[in-house]
């Protein structure tokens, strides 16, 4: 029974935390959710607990640099996370979906490559 649950527990803050990486990049919880994911595997294994104090330490440490950066540094980063949106918006389709849902199907040059 111990066994099953400690699966259980490991399949479910594996998905998580998975869902939380994916979620980094875009305005939402996705930090929170990767601790989250953490949290829930360190309750049953060591090494979640040793990661999650790292990341959280990492995460306050990245905070507190960027919270002292001049504002011109912090919309820099700010750009750059939008770059990453869109690009990823961009493969996984979104823009051309978007374009043949007005009727705009024509469109062909937003359409990624992966789905072309």
């Amino acid at each position: 029974m111990r066994r099953t649950y400690r699966v259980g527990v490991a399949l479910l803050g594996g998905l998580v935390l998975v869902a939380g990486v994916i979620m980094i990049p875009y305005p939402g919880p996705g930090w929170l959710v990767v601790f989250a994911g953490l949290a829930i595997l360190a309750s049953e294994f060591a090494w979640a607990r040793r990661v999650l104090h790292f990341a959280r330490s990492k995460y306050d440490a990245w905070t507190d640099w960027l919270g002292r950066q001049p504002l011109l540094v912090r919309l820099g980063v700010l750009a750059l996370t939008g770059l990453v949106v869109l690009e990823t918006l961009y493969l996984l389709n979104a823009f051309y979906l978007g374009a043949e849902l007005v009727g705009l199907g024509h469109w062909t040059w937003l359409q990624s490559p992966f789905f072309a």
